[in-house]
């Protein structure tokens, strides 16, 4: 038998899956002979998805049942059937609304778009930020709290703002944080803090004379805002949403899904060796986690100036709605890349920072 699939034979895997995502229920030659899209006899229909069966596009999960899709049958619809879904109104309305704040930074963007793909595919929605290491800070400024107390505020590239609260074993005023702040620009900013040696640090306490002693806990700070989430972090949103899918009546086939929702380490490893380009499909084993061998996930990477800082992905049954996840998927990726680029960093980053800081002794 020929395993390249006749146009008839296309025509009846795409109804079969898309029907079996609609209804859940194994799919007949009674019903495919109902539909308008295809002329062809009940009889007809069963010879040809006896040979789909065969060629292991299709399964029987009993003799007597009708046909569900297999992992090459998904795999083949994801790649050669599947139609585009084009948003509606009320989706775009919702993705644009989450993009309205420019002041918003990244982090929080991603953030809200895992909450919004949740609610928009009702599938839980992962969303990754920072995978990339942050080893540089673009721009210090420095905010006077009280003599023995200043905010020592870190723009990150991605326009991630971090701050820390810095306290002093010497008395301030605003015009040596002034001098301290222009120090900093001057001879940290956009410097990888991992080749910064013990003679540029003691340059640097001999330049501020009796503020030196700020340098050490500075440093402290700066190593501790890179450090901060520099493995990525892993947000998921909208877990409960499986209770409603059949596929995980199963307490073990939830608490295995759960469960990958949990190895945040795995999640980030897939994110770091996603490809960048277009939509990523993991369907059932093609998985490289192994506890989502019966589920999919879809993901998409967001890069900024060609370097990858997030991803956003939905989980859920194979038995999944691909064309409307994936066009989902897509499209929120390409509006937030899209609305990262048309703001420049200033236009990202309030006129006035306030933030809680961790106070470092």
């Amino acid at each position: 038998m020929s395993s390249v699939l006749s146009e008839r034979k296309k025509t009846i895997l795409k109804a079969v899956i898309e029907e079996y995502i609609s209804s859940g229920e194994p799919v007949g030659s009674k019903f495919l002979a109902s539909l308008d899209t295809i002329s062809l006899s009940p009889a007809t229909l069963r010879n040809e998805m006896a040979e789909l069966t065969e060629m292991g596009y299709l399964a029987q999960p009993h003799t007597s049942a009708g046909r569900v899709p297999s992992e090459k049958g998904y795999r083949f619809y994801v790649d050669s059937l599947m139609q585009s879904y084009d948003l509606t109104a009320s989706e775009m309305t919702s993705l644009q609304d989450m993009l309205r704040d420019k002041e918003e930074q990244l982090d929080k963007i991603i953030d809200s778009a895992g909450r919004l793909m949740a609610s928009l595919t009702n599938y839980p929605a992962i969303s990754v930020r920072s995978v990339n290491r942050v080893s540089k800070v673009l721009k210090f400024s420095i905010v006077y709290a009280d003599d023995f107390h200043f905010l020592l505020i870190m723009i990150l590239p991605q326009n991630v703002v971090k701050t820390k609260t810095v306290k002093s074993p010497v008395r301030l005023d605003e015009q040596s944080l002034l001098m301290l702040q222009g120090v900093l620009n001057k001879y940290l900013v956009d410097v990888r803090l991992d080749a910064l040696t013990l003679a540029q640090m003691m340059e640097l306490e001999n330049m501020l004379g009796s503020y030196g002693v700020l340098v050490t806990p500075i440093i402290k700070c700066i190593y501790e805002a890179l450090g901060e989430d520099s493995n990525g972090n892993v947000r998921v949103d909208g877990v409960d949403r499986l209770l409603g899918y059949p596929e995980y009546s199963s307490v073990d086939k939830l608490r295995s899904v759960l469960s990958t929702l949990e190895q945040r380490d795995s999640l980030l490893e897939l994110v770091e060796n996603t490809d960048e380009n277009g939509v990523s499909v993991f369907i059932g084993s093609e998985n490289t986690v192994h506890t989502m061998n019966d589920s999919t996930l879809v993901l998409k990477t967001i890069s900024i100036d060609g370097k990858k800082v997030g991803a956003i992905g939905v989980i859920g049954p194979c038995r999944m709605d691909y064309s409307k996840v994936i066009s989902t998927v897509d499209q929120l990726v390409q509006s937030i890349t899209e609305h990262m680029k048309s703001d420049s960093a200033s236009n990202l980053i309030p006129e006035k920072l306030t933030a809680e800081g961790e106070e470092n002794d």
